[in-house]
Protein backbone atom coordinates (compact mmCIF):
# COMPACT_ATOMS: atom_id res chain seq x y z
CA UNK A 1 0.00 0.00 0.00
CA UNK A 2 1.25 3.52 -0.61
CA UNK A 3 3.11 4.85 2.34
CA UNK A 4 3.16 1.41 4.14
CA UNK A 5 6.52 -0.28 3.64
CA UNK A 6 5.69 -3.39 5.73
CA UNK A 7 2.22 -4.27 4.39
CA UNK A 8 1.15 -7.26 2.32
CA UNK A 9 0.60 -6.83 -1.40
CA UNK A 10 -0.80 -9.06 -4.10
CA UNK A 11 1.87 -9.91 -6.67
CA UNK A 12 0.97 -11.57 -9.96
CA UNK A 13 3.23 -14.53 -10.77
CA UNK A 14 2.87 -15.85 -14.27
CA UNK A 15 3.84 -19.47 -15.11
CA UNK A 16 3.27 -20.48 -18.72
CA UNK A 17 -0.29 -19.73 -19.96
CA UNK A 18 -1.90 -19.89 -16.53
CA UNK A 19 -1.19 -17.56 -13.61
CA UNK A 20 -2.18 -17.23 -10.06
CA UNK A 21 -2.04 -14.53 -7.43
CA UNK A 22 -0.20 -15.21 -4.23
CA UNK A 23 0.51 -13.05 -1.21
CA UNK A 24 4.06 -11.81 -0.85
CA UNK A 25 6.05 -9.26 1.10
CA UNK A 26 5.75 -5.82 -0.49
CA UNK A 27 8.77 -4.50 -2.35
CA UNK A 28 9.38 -0.78 -3.05
CA UNK A 29 7.33 0.25 -6.04
CA UNK A 30 9.07 1.68 -9.06
CA UNK A 31 7.42 4.09 -11.53
CA UNK A 32 6.62 2.34 -14.83
CA UNK A 33 9.42 3.33 -17.24
CA UNK A 34 7.02 3.84 -20.11
CA UNK A 35 5.15 6.58 -18.20
CA UNK A 36 8.15 8.37 -16.74
CA UNK A 37 9.14 10.32 -19.85
CA UNK A 38 5.63 11.73 -20.63
CA UNK A 39 5.15 12.83 -17.02
CA UNK A 40 8.50 14.61 -16.90
CA UNK A 41 7.82 16.27 -20.26
CA UNK A 42 4.41 17.50 -19.04
CA UNK A 43 5.95 18.93 -15.86
CA UNK A 44 8.59 20.83 -17.83
CA UNK A 45 6.03 22.26 -20.24
CA UNK A 46 3.72 23.32 -17.39
CA UNK A 47 6.57 25.08 -15.61
CA UNK A 48 7.54 26.88 -18.82
CA UNK A 49 4.00 28.08 -19.48
CA UNK A 50 3.66 29.33 -15.90
CA UNK A 51 6.95 31.24 -16.10
CA UNK A 52 5.95 32.81 -19.43
CA UNK A 53 2.57 33.88 -18.05
CA UNK A 54 4.16 35.52 -15.02
CA UNK A 55 6.73 37.30 -17.18
CA UNK A 56 4.06 38.68 -19.48
CA UNK A 57 1.92 39.85 -16.57
CA UNK A 58 4.67 41.58 -14.63
CA UNK A 59 6.83 42.63 -17.53
CA UNK A 60 6.55 44.51 -20.78
CA UNK A 61 3.30 42.94 -21.98
CA UNK A 62 1.22 44.76 -19.39
CA UNK A 63 -1.06 47.50 -20.65
CA UNK A 64 -0.49 51.21 -20.06
CA UNK A 65 -2.86 51.48 -17.13
CA UNK A 66 -2.03 48.18 -15.41
CA UNK A 67 -0.59 48.90 -12.00
CA UNK A 68 2.97 47.74 -11.31
CA UNK A 69 3.31 44.90 -8.83
CA UNK A 70 5.90 46.50 -6.55
CA UNK A 71 6.08 45.72 -2.88
CA UNK A 72 6.99 49.12 -1.45
CA UNK A 73 6.42 52.53 -3.09
CA UNK A 74 9.83 54.16 -3.65
CA UNK A 75 8.44 57.64 -3.27
CA UNK A 76 6.89 57.35 0.16
CA UNK A 77 9.77 59.15 1.77
CA UNK A 78 9.37 61.05 5.05
CA UNK A 79 10.41 64.33 3.40
CA UNK A 80 11.11 65.41 -0.18
CA UNK A 81 14.68 66.14 -1.24
CA UNK A 82 15.43 69.03 -3.60
CA UNK A 83 19.01 68.04 -4.34
CA UNK A 84 18.84 64.28 -4.91
CA UNK A 85 21.65 63.16 -7.23
CA UNK A 86 21.35 61.22 -10.47
CA UNK A 87 23.23 58.24 -9.09
CA UNK A 88 20.33 56.93 -7.03
CA UNK A 89 19.27 53.38 -7.77
CA UNK A 90 15.90 52.19 -8.96
CA UNK A 91 14.49 48.68 -9.18
CA UNK A 92 14.00 46.90 -12.49
CA UNK A 93 10.24 46.56 -12.10
CA UNK A 94 9.87 50.30 -11.60
CA UNK A 95 12.08 50.90 -14.64
CA UNK A 96 9.72 48.82 -16.76
CA UNK A 97 6.70 50.71 -15.36
CA UNK A 98 8.12 54.15 -16.16
CA UNK A 99 9.61 53.09 -19.52
CA UNK A 100 6.18 52.64 -21.12
CA UNK A 101 5.12 55.35 -23.60
CA UNK A 102 2.67 58.06 -22.46
CA UNK A 103 -0.97 57.38 -23.21
CA UNK A 104 -2.61 59.27 -26.08
CA UNK A 105 -5.59 60.00 -23.83
CA UNK A 106 -5.64 61.25 -20.25
CA UNK A 107 -8.80 59.26 -19.51
CA UNK A 108 -8.59 55.95 -17.63
CA UNK A 109 -10.73 53.67 -15.47
CA UNK A 110 -8.55 53.52 -12.37
CA UNK A 111 -10.13 54.20 -9.02
CA UNK A 112 -8.91 57.15 -6.94
CA UNK A 113 -6.94 54.82 -4.70
CA UNK A 114 -5.32 53.05 -7.64
CA UNK A 115 -4.43 56.35 -9.31
CA UNK A 116 -2.70 57.81 -6.24
CA UNK A 117 -0.94 54.49 -5.60
CA UNK A 118 0.40 54.25 -9.14
CA UNK A 119 1.47 57.90 -9.22
CA UNK A 120 3.41 57.54 -5.98
CA UNK A 121 5.96 55.21 -7.64
CA UNK A 122 8.52 57.91 -8.28
CA UNK A 123 12.03 57.08 -9.50
CA UNK A 124 14.31 58.67 -6.94
CA UNK A 125 16.49 60.66 -9.33
CA UNK A 126 14.50 63.58 -10.68
CA UNK A 127 16.34 63.91 -13.97
CA UNK A 128 16.98 60.23 -14.56
CA UNK A 129 15.39 58.65 -17.62
CA UNK A 130 14.23 55.05 -17.88
CA UNK A 131 15.87 52.80 -20.51
CA UNK A 132 15.02 53.99 -24.00
CA UNK A 133 13.84 57.41 -22.82
CA UNK A 134 17.12 59.18 -22.16
CA UNK A 135 17.75 62.38 -24.06
CA UNK A 136 14.09 63.45 -24.07
CA UNK A 137 13.16 66.98 -23.05
CA UNK A 138 11.58 67.42 -19.59
CA UNK A 139 8.00 68.57 -19.95
CA UNK A 140 5.86 71.08 -18.09
CA UNK A 141 2.43 69.69 -17.18
CA UNK A 142 -0.37 72.27 -17.32
CA UNK A 143 -3.12 71.30 -14.90
CA UNK A 144 -6.42 73.01 -15.74
CA UNK A 145 -8.85 73.08 -12.81
CA UNK A 146 -12.15 74.20 -14.34
CA UNK A 147 -15.88 74.05 -13.78
CA UNK A 148 -16.67 73.18 -17.40
CA UNK A 149 -15.73 74.87 -20.66
CA UNK A 150 -12.42 76.54 -21.47
CA UNK A 151 -13.48 79.90 -22.93
CA UNK A 152 -9.88 81.07 -23.36
CA UNK A 153 -8.79 77.85 -25.11
CA UNK A 154 -8.03 79.63 -28.44
CA UNK A 155 -5.42 81.77 -26.67
CA UNK A 156 -3.89 78.74 -24.97
CA UNK A 157 -3.85 76.84 -28.27
CA UNK A 158 -1.92 79.69 -29.82
CA UNK A 159 0.48 79.59 -26.84
CA UNK A 160 1.02 75.81 -27.18
CA UNK A 161 1.11 75.69 -30.98
CA UNK A 162 3.65 78.47 -31.15
CA UNK A 163 6.17 75.76 -30.27
CA UNK A 164 4.64 72.57 -31.63
CA UNK A 165 4.19 74.26 -35.00
CA UNK A 166 7.99 74.31 -35.36
CA UNK A 167 8.44 70.96 -33.72
CA UNK A 168 10.12 69.45 -36.77
CA UNK A 169 12.86 72.07 -36.65
CA UNK A 170 13.33 71.35 -32.96
CA UNK A 171 13.69 67.63 -33.47
CA UNK A 172 10.07 66.92 -32.59
CA UNK A 173 10.65 67.45 -28.88
CA UNK A 174 7.56 68.23 -26.86
CA UNK A 175 7.79 70.76 -24.07
CA UNK A 176 4.39 70.33 -22.40
CA UNK A 177 1.42 68.14 -21.57
CA UNK A 178 -2.16 69.09 -20.69
CA UNK A 179 -4.63 67.72 -18.13
CA UNK A 180 -8.13 69.08 -17.57
CA UNK A 181 -10.36 68.48 -14.53
CA UNK A 182 -13.97 69.57 -15.10
CA UNK A 183 -17.32 69.10 -13.41
CA UNK A 184 -18.31 65.41 -13.67
CA UNK A 185 -20.51 64.78 -16.68
CA UNK A 186 -19.12 67.67 -18.69
CA UNK A 187 -17.26 66.54 -21.80
CA UNK A 188 -14.75 68.70 -23.61
CA UNK A 189 -14.97 68.61 -27.41
CA UNK A 190 -11.74 69.57 -29.17
CA UNK A 191 -10.46 68.42 -32.58
CA UNK A 192 -7.43 66.10 -32.79
CA UNK A 193 -5.23 69.06 -33.73
CA UNK A 194 -5.90 70.77 -30.40
CA UNK A 195 -3.58 70.30 -27.39
CA UNK A 196 -6.77 69.80 -25.35
CA UNK A 197 -7.93 66.83 -27.42
CA UNK A 198 -8.58 63.82 -25.12
CA UNK A 199 -6.82 65.49 -22.18
CA UNK A 200 -9.74 65.35 -19.76
CA UNK A 201 -9.18 63.28 -16.62
CA UNK A 202 -11.79 61.44 -14.49
CA UNK A 203 -13.20 63.97 -12.05
CA UNK A 204 -15.36 64.45 -8.97
CA UNK A 205 -17.49 67.42 -7.84
CA UNK A 206 -15.75 70.48 -6.42
CA UNK A 207 -17.09 73.51 -4.60
CA UNK A 208 -15.34 76.78 -3.82
CA UNK A 209 -13.88 76.79 -0.32
CA UNK A 210 -14.36 73.05 0.12
CA UNK A 211 -11.63 70.50 0.71
CA UNK A 212 -12.67 68.71 -2.48
CA UNK A 213 -10.92 71.50 -4.43
CA UNK A 214 -7.59 70.21 -3.08
CA UNK A 215 -8.75 66.66 -3.82
CA UNK A 216 -9.06 67.76 -7.45
CA UNK A 217 -5.60 69.36 -7.39
CA UNK A 218 -4.07 66.13 -6.08
CA UNK A 219 -6.01 64.19 -8.72
CA UNK A 220 -4.55 66.37 -11.47
CA UNK A 221 -1.05 65.95 -10.05
CA UNK A 222 -1.46 62.18 -9.87
CA UNK A 223 -2.62 61.93 -13.48
CA UNK A 224 0.29 64.05 -14.68
CA UNK A 225 2.79 62.00 -12.67
CA UNK A 226 1.90 58.95 -14.77
CA UNK A 227 3.98 60.49 -17.56
CA UNK A 228 7.60 60.22 -16.46
CA UNK A 229 8.72 63.09 -18.71
CA UNK A 230 6.58 65.58 -16.78
CA UNK A 231 8.99 67.26 -14.38
CA UNK A 232 7.22 70.54 -13.58
CA UNK A 233 3.54 70.94 -12.70
CA UNK A 234 1.62 74.21 -12.84
CA UNK A 235 -1.99 74.67 -11.73
CA UNK A 236 -4.11 77.07 -13.78
CA UNK A 237 -7.81 77.83 -14.17
CA UNK A 238 -10.10 78.57 -17.10
CA UNK A 239 -9.59 82.30 -16.42
CA UNK A 240 -5.75 82.21 -16.53
CA UNK A 241 -3.63 83.44 -19.44
CA UNK A 242 0.09 82.88 -20.20
CA UNK A 243 2.19 86.06 -20.29
CA UNK A 244 5.17 84.75 -22.26
CA UNK A 245 5.82 82.27 -25.11
CA UNK A 246 6.00 78.61 -24.19
CA UNK A 247 9.80 78.28 -24.65
CA UNK A 248 10.31 81.11 -22.14
CA UNK A 249 7.89 79.57 -19.65
CA UNK A 250 9.44 76.13 -20.11
CA UNK A 251 13.00 77.37 -19.61
CA UNK A 252 12.02 79.46 -16.58
CA UNK A 253 10.42 76.50 -14.81
CA UNK A 254 12.75 73.66 -15.77
CA UNK A 255 15.83 75.73 -14.92
CA UNK A 256 14.55 76.77 -11.51
CA UNK A 257 16.04 75.25 -8.37
CA UNK A 258 12.82 75.94 -6.50
CA UNK A 259 9.11 75.26 -6.75
CA UNK A 260 6.84 78.29 -6.82
CA UNK A 261 4.57 78.04 -3.79
CA UNK A 262 3.81 81.16 -1.79
CA UNK A 263 3.76 80.94 2.01
CA UNK A 264 3.54 83.72 4.59
CA UNK A 265 2.58 84.12 8.23
CA UNK A 266 -0.59 86.18 8.46
CA UNK A 267 -1.33 87.13 12.11
CA UNK A 268 -4.79 88.46 11.24
CA UNK A 269 -8.12 86.64 11.70
CA UNK A 270 -7.82 85.66 8.02
CA UNK A 271 -4.51 83.92 8.70
CA UNK A 272 -3.69 82.59 12.16
CA UNK A 273 -7.33 83.12 13.05
CA UNK A 274 -8.19 80.15 10.81
CA UNK A 275 -5.92 77.75 12.64
CA UNK A 276 -7.64 74.79 14.32
CA UNK A 277 -6.13 73.31 17.48
CA UNK A 278 -7.07 69.86 16.19
CA UNK A 279 -4.13 70.04 13.78
CA UNK A 280 -1.67 69.82 16.67
CA UNK A 281 0.82 68.32 17.30
CA UNK A 282 1.55 67.83 13.56
CA UNK A 283 0.97 71.53 12.87
CA UNK A 284 1.30 74.25 15.48
CA UNK A 285 -0.04 77.78 15.20
CA UNK A 286 3.51 79.12 14.78
CA UNK A 287 3.89 76.86 11.71
CA UNK A 288 0.59 77.94 10.19
CA UNK A 289 0.99 79.57 6.76
CA UNK A 290 -1.20 81.06 4.06
CA UNK A 291 -0.67 81.37 0.32
CA UNK A 292 -2.20 81.42 -3.14
CA UNK A 293 -3.95 78.34 -4.47
CA UNK A 294 -2.21 78.49 -7.86
CA UNK A 295 1.02 76.58 -7.34
CA UNK A 296 3.91 75.33 -9.46
CA UNK A 297 6.12 72.50 -8.26
CA UNK A 298 8.71 70.01 -9.39
CA UNK A 299 8.19 66.27 -9.62
CA UNK A 300 9.65 65.42 -6.23
CA UNK A 301 7.30 67.75 -4.35
CA UNK A 302 4.36 66.58 -6.47
CA UNK A 303 4.98 62.97 -5.43
CA UNK A 304 5.31 64.04 -1.81
CA UNK A 305 1.96 65.84 -1.97
CA UNK A 306 -0.05 62.99 -3.49
CA UNK A 307 1.56 60.43 -1.15
CA UNK A 308 1.03 62.51 2.00
CA UNK A 309 -0.75 60.41 4.60
CA UNK A 310 0.35 62.41 7.63
CA UNK A 311 -0.88 65.97 7.11
CA UNK A 312 -3.58 65.81 4.47
CA UNK A 313 -6.00 63.54 6.40
CA UNK A 314 -5.75 65.97 9.34
CA UNK A 315 -6.46 68.96 7.12
CA UNK A 316 -9.45 67.17 5.62
CA UNK A 317 -11.08 66.62 9.01
CA UNK A 318 -9.91 69.69 10.95
CA UNK A 319 -9.78 72.53 8.40
CA UNK A 320 -13.33 73.75 7.93
CA UNK A 321 -14.62 77.21 6.98
CA UNK A 322 -13.41 79.80 7.66
CA UNK A 323 -10.31 77.61 7.30
CA UNK A 324 -9.79 76.91 3.60
CA UNK A 325 -7.58 73.95 2.72
CA UNK A 326 -6.59 75.32 -0.70
CA UNK A 327 -5.07 78.43 0.93
CA UNK A 328 -3.33 76.74 3.87
CA UNK A 329 -2.45 73.09 3.17
CA UNK A 330 0.43 73.44 0.71
CA UNK A 331 1.92 76.64 2.19
CA UNK A 332 1.91 75.15 5.69
CA UNK A 333 3.07 71.60 4.93
CA UNK A 334 5.80 72.57 2.48
CA UNK A 335 7.07 75.25 4.85
CA UNK A 336 7.41 72.55 7.50
CA UNK A 337 8.79 69.70 5.40
CA UNK A 338 10.63 71.38 2.53
CA UNK A 339 11.21 75.10 3.15
CA UNK A 340 14.40 75.03 1.11
CA UNK A 341 12.52 73.66 -1.91
CA UNK A 342 10.04 76.53 -2.40
CA UNK A 343 10.66 80.05 -3.73
CA UNK A 344 8.01 81.37 -1.35
CA UNK A 345 6.19 83.21 -4.12
CA UNK A 346 3.61 82.51 -6.80
CA UNK A 347 4.12 82.89 -10.55
CA UNK A 348 0.41 83.66 -11.18
CA UNK A 349 -0.49 87.34 -10.98
CA UNK A 350 -3.84 88.32 -9.44
CA UNK A 351 -5.32 91.70 -8.51
CA UNK A 352 -6.76 91.97 -5.00
CA UNK A 353 -6.90 95.76 -5.03
CA UNK A 354 -10.66 95.88 -5.44
CA UNK A 355 -11.27 94.04 -2.17
CA UNK A 356 -13.66 91.19 -1.46
CA UNK A 357 -13.32 87.42 -1.25
CA UNK A 358 -12.30 87.07 -4.90
CA UNK A 359 -9.69 88.84 -7.04
CA UNK A 360 -10.63 91.27 -9.79
CA UNK A 361 -11.93 89.94 -13.11
CA UNK A 362 -10.74 91.68 -16.27
CA UNK A 363 -13.22 92.13 -19.10
CA UNK A 364 -12.91 93.36 -22.67
CA UNK A 365 -12.73 97.01 -21.61
CA UNK A 366 -9.76 96.28 -19.33
CA UNK A 367 -7.65 94.51 -21.95
CA UNK A 368 -5.64 97.26 -23.59
CA UNK A 369 -2.10 97.37 -24.91
CA UNK A 370 -0.99 99.44 -21.92
CA UNK A 371 -2.64 97.11 -19.43
CA UNK A 372 -1.11 93.94 -20.91
CA UNK A 373 2.25 95.68 -21.29
CA UNK A 374 2.15 96.49 -17.59
CA UNK A 375 1.60 92.79 -16.77
CA UNK A 376 4.77 91.75 -18.58
CA UNK A 377 6.86 94.70 -17.43
CA UNK A 378 6.90 96.53 -20.77
CA UNK A 379 4.97 99.46 -19.32
CA UNK A 380 5.66 101.19 -16.01
CA UNK A 381 8.05 99.96 -13.36
CA UNK A 382 8.81 96.25 -13.57
CA UNK A 383 8.54 94.29 -10.35
CA UNK A 384 11.66 92.51 -9.14
CA UNK A 385 11.91 89.16 -7.40
CA UNK A 386 14.47 86.45 -6.64
CA UNK A 387 15.14 83.60 -9.07
CA UNK A 388 17.82 81.00 -8.27
CA UNK A 389 19.32 83.43 -5.79
CA UNK A 390 19.50 86.36 -8.24
CA UNK A 391 17.18 89.38 -8.63
CA UNK A 392 15.16 89.29 -11.87
CA UNK A 393 12.34 91.26 -13.44
CA UNK A 394 10.30 88.33 -14.75
CA UNK A 395 8.29 87.30 -11.70
CA UNK A 396 4.92 86.22 -13.11
CA UNK A 397 4.37 83.80 -15.98
CA UNK A 398 0.55 83.74 -15.81
CA UNK A 399 -2.24 86.11 -14.84
CA UNK A 400 -5.91 85.84 -13.85
CA UNK A 401 -8.88 86.39 -13.82
CA UNK A 402 -9.90 87.13 -17.41
CA UNK A 403 -13.53 86.98 -18.51
CA UNK A 404 -14.55 85.13 -21.70
CA UNK A 405 -15.50 88.47 -23.25
CA UNK A 406 -11.83 89.49 -23.12
CA UNK A 407 -10.78 86.77 -25.60
CA UNK A 408 -11.00 88.81 -28.86
CA UNK A 409 -8.82 91.56 -27.41
CA UNK A 410 -6.34 89.05 -26.01
CA UNK A 411 -6.03 87.32 -29.39
CA UNK A 412 -5.51 90.61 -31.21
CA UNK A 413 -2.71 91.72 -28.85
CA UNK A 414 -1.03 88.45 -27.88
CA UNK A 415 1.57 88.39 -30.66
CA UNK A 416 2.60 92.00 -30.02
CA UNK A 417 2.64 91.95 -26.21
CA UNK A 418 3.14 88.30 -25.25
CA UNK A 419 5.19 87.12 -28.24
CA UNK A 420 2.96 84.23 -29.30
Amino acid sequence: MPGGGGGVAAVAVVDGKDGYVAPARAAPRSFPPKLLRPVLLSAVLATGFLAAALLMFFGGASSYYRLPRLAVPDALLPTPACDQKDGDQQGGAAERWWARPPASSAWHNMSEEELLWAASFEPRAQRRRPPGRRGTTPKVAFLFLTRGPLPLAPLWERFFNGTTGTGAAKGGRELFSVYVHTTPGYRLDFPPSSPFHRRQVPSKPTRWGNVNVVDAERRLLANALLDFNNERFVLVSESCIPLYPLPVVHAYLTSSRHSFVGAFDDPSPHGRGRYHAGLAPDVTVSQWRKGAQWFEMDRRLAVFVIADERYYPRFRTECRAPCYVDEHYLPTVLSIEAPECIANRSITLVDWSRGGAHPATFGAADVTEDFLGMLVGKKGNAERCMYNGQPVEVCFLFARKFAPAALPQLLSLSSKIFGY
